[in-house]
């Protein structure tokens, strides 16, 4: 077999801070093989260890968030364990961290501080409102994220409360641009070869605020405010979901022009089809409704697989709404690897999401799952840094590791 290059080997990530946003970047980067140093809290740990799902006295949800990653316990708030950091940081080609702003300058390891002794240093931020403004001190999770960010106000029913997406989108979004705009610091600094390190501001709400598409120019040239429409997507005609004959529904995309064609003829509307007010998505959209009511009229008198091979044979766009229970059973995430099992004990296994992206040169892989709390302590400070064995045990006695 031939020896694959993971994608960010040789990069080295000090992840700081705890739960979602921060820590899932840093996954992102150890899934591509990047040296991810998680410093937790000794004793306690990373609280996303004790989320959800326990086995075996571990967090699923933690062994999929830290795969790959190596954790090191170091008291952030003592002075011996801030330095610990910063010894660490001065070889270290990226930081991510998730704390209130102000929070990492008082323990001496902000950005300025941290540029004076390693100038190439990247710096991610990731906050509730960024490192400015006058939200800046004020705490804010995902959720809060994605209520100020847009797009809770348009998700739902509009006679019902504006609901939650079932993830922590608002985190994923953020820890995304993290990501990104952590690897574009590092093209300006090695491969444009200015050798700078840089900071990087995220904020969850304004990660949130990029994915609103037209909502903005919308409202600033005509006052529209968009509002909630269920599964339809206004403006795009037709774009929604229906239910089929067995209860089951299916979600359509029919919007495209000639796409559209296709569709209305598939459920026997040729009158439709060939109907000049249709021809186009804005003449479509004037009539939302009414093409929404002649799709439903077809889809509630065929199950959802039949209705499924009829739009698949015309090439229109289409497709179940997924449980988990389903994905795990479907040819295509298997296919591409996207369940892919894994040794949870030497007696058992759990079955783990693929990689994503899928690269063909330098893919990412699972070395491990989450580790137990201080797994590398020892290692990260006998190699990082060569401490001796006594200097160590002192930094254990003393309770800073």
């Amino acid at each position: 077999m031939i020896d694959v290059i993971a994608a960010l080997e040789g990069l080295r990530v000090i992840e700081l801070g705890s739960l979602i946003a921060g820590p899932f970047a840093g996954r992102l980067f150890a899934e591509f093989g990047a040296d991810v140093i998680k410093i937790e809290p000794p004793k306690k740990g990373d609280p996303l260890r004790e989320w959800r799902y326990m086995y075996d006295g571990k967090s699923l949800w933690w062994s999929l968030q830290a795969r790959n990653k190596k954790s090191v316990t170091i008291d952030l708030k003592s002075a011996d364990g801030q330095e610990l950091v910063r010894k660490l940081i001065d070889e270290a080609d990226i930081v991510i961290a998730n704390f209130r702003p102000g929070t990492l300058e008082k323990w001496n390891l902000g950005y300025e501080q941290l540029a004076k002794r390693n100038p190439k240093v990247i710096m991610v931020l990731v906050s509730g409102f960024g490192q400015s403004g006058p939200y800046r001190d004020k705490p804010g999770f995902g959720s809060i994220g994605e209520s100020m960010g847009g797009i809770r106000y348009i998700t739902g029913y509009p006679e019902l409360p504006p609901p939650r997406v079932g993830i922590s989108i608002g985190d994923s979004l953020a820890a995304l641009y993290s990501v990104i705009g952590a690897l574009m610091a590092v093209y300006h600094r090695d491969v444009r070869g200015t050798k700078e390190g840089q900071l990087i501001d995220v904020a969850l709400y304004e990660s949130v605020f990029s994915l609103m598409e037209s909502l903005l120019p919308e409202y600033d040239k005509f006052g529209v405010v968009r509002k909630r429409t269920g599964a339809k997507l206004p403006g795009i005609t037709p774009s929604n979901t229906y239910p089929c004959k067995d209860g089951k529904y299916i979600v359509i995309g029919g919007n495209g022009d000639s796409i559209f064609q296709r569709f209305m003829h598939a459920i026997d509307r040729a009158d439709i089809a060939e109907d000049e007010r249709f021809r186009s998505n804005s003449g479509r959209s004037q009539y939302a409704d009414f093409l929404d009511k002649a799709i439903n009229d077809w889809t509630k008198q065929v199950n959802l697989d039949k209705a499924l091979t009829i739009l698949d044979e015309a090439n229109v766009p289409a497709g179940p709404i997924y449980s988990i229970e389903d994905i795990v059973k479907d040819p295509q995430y298997m296919e591409r690897d996207m369940i892919q099992t894994y040794s949870l004990t030497e007696n058992d296994t759990v079955k783990i999401p693929g990689i994503v992206p899928r690269m063909s040169k330098t893919p990412g892989k699972t070395n491990w799952l989450g580790p137990d709390l201080g797994t590398h302590t020892v290692e990260t400070l006998r190699n990082y840094l060569n401490l001796t064995e006594q200097e160590i045990q002192d930094l254990q006695d003393k309770g800073i590791i």
